[in-house]
């Protein structure tokens, strides 16, 4: 899948331009055939060895732009926090 291949593996920026991870996967929504959300793997993650501390899940509606690099709309903290307090 294009998309697919587009997107995993960029980096994720937050809204102060400071790298908080990269993609490792998408969920998509099969009934609307749109983007759900995206995995990252924060930085600082071992590759080896991955525990769901590692991983987030990120709606979509909180990326800001996609280009060279995937700019979030907040600070990961704030996205991380919004979505378990919810």
């Amino acid at each position: 899948m294009r998309l697919l291949d587009d997107i995993v593996g960029k980096e994720i920026l937050d809204s102060s331009a400071k790298i908080v991870g990269k993609v490792k996967d998408i969920e998509i929504d099969t009934s609307s055939n749109k983007i759900d959300s995206i995995i990252i793997t924060k930085n600082g993650s071992k590759k080896r060895i991955m525990s769901s501390n590692d991983e987030e899940k990120i709606p979509f509606e909180m990326i800001g732009q996609i280009g060279d690099k995937i700019f979030l709309k907040h600070d990961l903290n704030d996205i991380i926090y919004e979505i378990t307090n919810y």
